[in-house]
């Protein structure tokens, strides 16, 4: 069953005196359940088809369907109620808040939920010990590792219980054991039932995964 739909997908970016074609007419189904791989060379739109996919863009022309709700009619409020309910984002750079504690890193998405501030943080407690970082909670972005920083991002996504995550170049910036740790943890995270669609430069990484689609100058060629 797709629970991801990209229909004719076009995206243009318009300055004044450039118009640059980042996508153009993809389409492409993601089952539900599905770890997916996009692959291809930088500046190739594959970042662009996660944003979009993920509604923090939307394209010029073409239809995005998420879990079976056509999502390009809503308004600025009802996209971010939806996509904070139906995705986690895992960012290359982390996107850790600094002064943030680690608990209160992973607690941030809740906020944008009806939830009281006990809730929150017990929820926030039990999924930083499921990615292995009971120790750390009371710790700043500042004291960890590459790797710890990486599954701080990874609480973070999984503490709303998303349909799907996506995953922007996830172990970028960690070496190949941390990498290694990172995608483990993401496989793990898969097989429990989460769609999983990841950005990755890295072809044995990619392999490791059920199906790999490749881009080119904006369009799937495979």
């Amino acid at each position: 069953m797709s629970i991801i739909n990209l229909q004719n997908i076009t995206k243009i970016y318009q300055t004044k005196e450039v118009e640059t074609v980042a996508l153009e007419n993809v389409n492409l189904e993601v089952n539900e359940g599905e770890f997916l791989s996009v692959m291809g060379p930088s500046g190739c739109g594959k970042s662009t088809m996660l944003n979009i996919m993920g509604l923090l863009d939307l394209p010029n022309e073409g239809k995005v369907l998420i879990n079976g709700t056509e999502t390009n009619q809503m308004k600025d409020g009802q996209l971010a109620e939806f996509r904070n309910e139906t995705l986690g984002f895992i960012f290359q750079s982390f996107h850790l808040i600094n002064s943030l504690n680690v608990l209160d890193n992973v607690e941030l998405p809740l906020l944008y939920r009806k939830s009281t501030d006990k809730s929150r943080r017990e929820l926030a407690k039990e999924v930083l010990s499921k990615v292995g970082l009971s120790h750390r909670m009371k710790h700043f972005p500042s004291q960890l590792s590459g790797g710890q920083c990486q599954r701080v991002a990874i609480a973070r996504a999984l503490i709303g219980n998303p349909k799907i995550i996506l995953a922007d170049e996830p172990t970028g910036n960690l070496d190949s054991k941390m990498g290694e740790e990172i995608m483990n943890l993401l496989h793990t995270v898969n097989q429990a039932g989460t769609t999983i669609v990841m950005v990755t430069h890295d072809e044995s990484i990619a392999k490791e995964t059920q199906r790999i689609i490749r881009f080119f100058d904006g369009r799937r060629i495979q």
